[in-house]
């Protein structure tokens, strides 16, 4: 017994010199993401500090190995920005990882241990994967930690965010503020999720709208801290998809430097995970969606990916909503006939929030649509209008009938800001004739859990109370 309290005591002193050397080693602990080439056996570590001049070495091995792994030596993106404080992007690869089991990783500063976590290599097509979607998430709200402590309880392989990462301007000190101390955090606000489950990003208005590097230096900070594939269509400045960048070549300078490769392609890019292929794109209103060499990579995308068993897309601005917010943001229908050739089964959506989900679905835009164009100088573009025709198809209940005809359009953008429409939510009066459940009253996330031809998609509220369900059986 004093053997046991033994042990005990010193697991318990070791604990604590960990968090106390966590807190001072870094300025944001340790976090996975898929990487620019992803696969089934690798993640990417990354870690900030404001520190350079440290030795940081990084060793990592499965739960069934008794020999540590030491990873490649970390690389460093120097972020130097005006009204931030200076400090340094680490990366290192974890390579040759175990497709779907457990392993854990230590951090050393200077050959001292600062930090330990566990974590689930990437999924392989035979093996069973969980994965959460959830949008409209950086707010620091109450509902944003309330959420975040669902998501992180939902014990995910895979994490995926439909834009708006963090409010309102997609900056430094806004990641600082609201996004780590609640998704990668140790402290009694957040929650450590970031450190052992990998999350995936498009942006959102909020996340890619600030060009102005002088009106606010610090801003397109997602160029900075993700890391995700490069294989999307590369776009220049002023072109069809990616906005002038305007600021002083000091404060460009400044922000190419941080970003490195990662800037401008990494908003258009897919990946696989499991038997699922995913598409991400860049849904805001300065994309323009009827370019050829954006809609033929969507097409070429999807084709190159035909034998996987399940396809999907995550984006920001939905095409299909019936909320009274954002309905003439209409422009990413214009995709729907690709998505349907390509066998795109569902559609996972923000910029709206609350929970929507359509009937299965065709449509047929009409021409390309009408452009809206507003805002103080009358030349911001708002979104295009595009009519069309579409059929739903009724039979599918997700319960007794589980093979829908046609495309799924998930909003699910109430992650933790303020809900959009609650009134809407008892009126189906409002709602538009492609709706089939509307959820505007409390936030909540979706939880997908797919077993090789069966997928069970869940939306969740904080609590876990399921507010809607159904499965697909191919």
């Amino acid at each position: 017994m004093k053997k046991i309290l033994f042990l005990l005591l010193t697991i318990c002193f070791f604990s604590i010199v960990e968090a106390q050397n966590n807190k001072e080693a870094f300025l944001v602990s340790p976090y996975l993401q898929i990487g620019a080439n992803p696969s089934n056996q690798s993640l990417v570590l990354l870690w900030q500090l404001t520190d350079s001049k440290s030795e940081w070495t990084v060793e990592y091995k499965s739960a069934s190995e008794k020999n540590w792994t030491k990873a490649s030596k970390p690389a460093a993106s120097f972020v130097n920005i005006g009204g931030v404080a200076p400090h340094y992007v680490y990366r290192t690869s974890l390579t040759a990882l175990v497709p779907g089991g457990s392993f854990i990783y230590r951090v050393y500063k200077n050959a001292n241990i600062v930090f330990t976590s566990e974590a689930i290599a990437p999924k392989t097509a035979t093996q069973s994967q969980k994965f959460v979607v959830f949008g409209d998430i950086g707010a620091g709200t109450k509902e944003s930690k309330e959420i975040a402590e669902g998501v992180y309880k939902a014990k995910a392989d895979l994490i995926l965010v439909p834009g708006d990462i963090v409010y309102d301007y997609g900056t430094i000190a806004e990641y600082t503020k609201k996004f780590w101390p609640i998704y990668n955090s140790n402290s009694s606000a957040g929650f450590p999720i970031m450190q052992s489950v990998p999350f995936v990003a498009a942006v959102g208005n909020h996340d890619a709208d600030s060009r102005d590097l002088d009106k606010a230096p610090g801003a397109l900070a997602y160029y900075h801290y993700w890391d995700q594939p490069l294989n999307g269509p590369i776009g220049k400045e002023g072109g069809a998809f990616v906005p002038l960048l305007k600021g002083s070549d000091t404060n460009r300078n400044a922000f190419l430097e941080a970003a490195g490769n990662r800037y401008p392609r990494m908003t258009n890019f897919s990946f696989d995970y499991g038997n699922a292929h995913w598409t991400v794109l860049d849904a805001d209103t300065y994309v323009d969606w009827t370019d050829k060499e954006l809609t033929d990579w969507v097409a070429k995308d999807l084709a190159d990916s035909k034998n996987m068993i399940w396809h999907f897309v995550l984006y920001h601005h939905p095409g299909f909503n019936a909320s009274i917010e954002h309905y003439e943001q209409q422009q990413m229908r214009l995709l729907s006939p690709i998505f349907e050739k390509g066998g795109v089964d569902i559609v996972f959506n923000g910029h709206v929030h609350n929970y929507q989900r359509s009937f299965p679905m065709t449509f047929k835009p009409v021409g390309k649509g009408t452009l809206l164009i507003g805002g103080k100088d009358n030349k911001t573009i708002r979104g295009r209008v595009v009519n069309g025709a579409w059929k739903l198809d009724h039979q599918f209940d997700g319960v007794n009938n589980n093979k829908p005809n046609g495309v799924i359009y998930i909003v699910t953008g109430a992650g933790g800001q303020e809900l959009y429409n609650p009134e809407q939510e008892k009126d189906k009066d409002s709602w538009q004739p492609f709706t089939n459940k509307f959820i505007s009253t409390v936030n909540s996330f979706t939880v997908a859990n797919i077993n090789g031809n069966t997928l069970v998609i869940q939306q969740l509220d904080a609590k876990g109370t399921i507010l809607d369900e159904f499965k697909i059986i191919k």
